[in-house]
């Protein structure tokens, strides 16, 4: 099964292109990491309370205040959400305590997710999907490309263009908020040359959704061209041989990884 590692930056369409590739005629799973970092942070979970735990004392507005709608201890009785955009003023930015901040929730974070991605990628694998998307934001920067078949880069050429996607969708964002989370990551150019160094993928996105749907299609046509669909059975059918293979693409990317 080909493990199509799918990244890009805050506001460039990775989003598009995933909700694309779940649909016909790719009609791929996707495991999207965004959607499990949610779910691994909800009331009631280790996250949710090692996250209330470190932040908390020093974040008041970190949880959804009580109101009407919103009981003291929360729809379930696990307690309120996550204020989200407090929690976003605490970790965005370049500063050392912004930084460190991030540091401190993404260890909480990722392990978990990491768990909820590997339950999803081995279901996918026993009812023989030909390939699964890994819709992960930090993909290189988190090591998870080491263990995709290939790597795809959604971009965007011009920076201007992901600031104002960026602020026309999330119209909350003050101009600094919205510079702080783009600095916060990696840039995207940077990222479509490691994929692109490794042999992997890059799509363009300054233009319309059209011109980034045939992209996306002609890559998606040589992935499909190189599948072998009888050696996918064999793999199947021989887990040992299957985690042998798995294991010379993970030293091969390891390789590359260090180039």
């Amino acid at each position: 099964m080909l493990l199509l590692g799918l990244t890009g930056s805050i506001a460039t369409g990775k989003s598009t292109v995933s909700s694309i590739l779940s649909s016909p005629p790719h009609s791929l799973p996707i495991v999207d990491a965004d959607v499990l970092a949610r779910e691994v942070v909800e009331p009631g979970t280790m996250g949710y309370a090692a996250i209330v735990k470190h932040f908390g004392p020093t974040t008041p507005d970190l949880l959804v205040g009580p109101s009407d709608s919103m009981p003291e201890n929360g729809p379930t009785g696990n307690g309120r959400p996550l204020n989200r955009p407090a929690l976003g003023r605490r970790v965005f930015g370049d500063s050392d305590e912004r930084k460190k901040d991030r540091a401190v929730l993404n260890g909480i974070v990722h392990p978990a997710v990491r768990w909820a991605m590997a339950r999803k990628v081995l279901w996918c694998y026993l009812t023989g999907c030909w390939a699964v998307v890994l819709d992960v934001p930090l993909l290189f920067e988190s090591k998870l490309d080491r263990f995709c078949g290939t790597t795809l880069v959604v971009g965007v050429r011009d920076p201007e263009i992901q600031m104002r996607r960026l602020r026309e969708r999330d119209a909350h964002l003050t101009s600094e908020d919205a510079e702080n989370r783009v600095r916060s990551q990696t840039d995207v150019r940077t990222k479509a040359k490691w994929s692109e160094t490794r042999g992997g993928h890059v799509v363009w996105n300054d233009g319309t959704k059209e011109e980034l749907t045939i992209q996306l299609d002609e890559v998606m046509r040589g992935l499909k061209a190189q599948s072998n669909g009888l050696w996918s059975w064999v793999l199947l059918a021989c887990p040992p041989l299957a985690v042998t293979l798995a294991a010379w693409h993970f030293w091969r990317n390891q390789r590359f990884a260090s180039r």
